[in-house]
């Protein structure tokens, strides 16, 4: 009954106001405002604020600024080899497999189509048949979002669309959310082939934003937008920063055919921490 009035709640609440209301609200810098909304975060999810280069949390100047906190240098074991393929993110593993038919597994009984997620792109035929992971990031998670391979930008889409949440019960029970909810693709040519990392918006995820654009969202559009890149300088390397939840979501990894393998330990509902070795790449 409480999963039904929840996912009833989804598709009734005026996502996008609630957005934009936690987007000046997580970027307030009165100090007892913000202090107390990170306080009740850390105590909630009880997060581990020894892993951050900023362990005080009254001293972040907003909200935002706690959320998006960087970690110490030495809180994650960097796997730095060139035939592995990197974690991006700390979350769970919510799915990872083979794309199929053009189709991406989301939950028991329901998946959702990759040309759809990828804003109809015409690369989408370079990730046909090939390799996905889903993870989530909650709210006591590192919200940066790291290069799992070395690569250089390409191409970057922005879709928008609906803001559902994006916890487990509504990727339970809501069709193709993911390729629903509004969304930021980065297209990228790496050692392992083609590669596009989905960051997936949410309710309450107020911005998402990359190292060489800034914010994408907000503000809201009501079409798609793209960007080409033709700059071979926009290259990056494997652990670099790539972008920022401001608030969490969700990231789909994208590799081509038979172009990286997942590492056999790693299933559904398996903790990850950016950095870890996930797979390999394919020689």
């Amino acid at each position: 009954m409480m999963a039904k009035l929840f996912i009833t709640l989804q598709h009734i609440l005026p996502q996008h106001s609630l957005s934009a209301l936690m987007h000046k609200l997580a970027r307030c810098k009165t100090p007892w405002v913000k202090n107390a909304i990170i306080k009740v975060i850390i105590k909630q999810f009880d997060v581990n604020m020894s892993e951050a280069a900023e362990p005080n949390p009254e001293a972040y100047e907003s909200f935002n600024a706690f959320f998006t906190r960087e970690l110490r240098e030495d809180a994650r074991p960097l796997e730095h080899e060139h035939t592995t393929v990197a974690c991006p993110v700390d979350g769970e593993i919510s799915q990872i497999g083979s794309v199929e038919k053009g189709e991406i597994f989301q939950a028991k009984g329901k998946s959702f189509n990759l040309s759809a997620l990828l804003g109809n792109d015409e690369l989408t035929s370079e990730f046909e048949d090939g390799q996905f992971t889903t993870i989530y990031l909650s709210p006591k998670d590192y919200h940066r979002i790291h290069f799992p391979v070395d690569g250089t930008l390409k191409k970057m889409v922005h879709v928008p669309g609906e803001l559902f949440s994006v916890n487990k019960t509504t990727v339970a029970s809501i069709d193709e959310l993911f390729a629903r909810n509004e969304r930021v693709i980065a297209f990228f040519d790496t050692p392992a082939g083609p590669m596009a990392m989905v960051m997936v918006g949410a309710i309450f995820v107020s911005s998402i934003e990359t190292v060489w654009y800034g914010e994408v969202t907000p503000p809201r559009h009501n079409q798609i937008r793209r960007w080409t890149y033709n700059d071979d300088t926009l290259g990056y390397k494997k652990n670099d920063e790539m972008a920022r939840f401001n608030m969490g979501s969700t990231i789909v990894l994208l590799h081509g055919k038979d172009k990286v393998a997942w590492a056999d330990e790693l299933t559904a509902g398996d903790a990850v921490q950016h950095g870890q070795v996930i797979g390999k790449i394919n020689a």
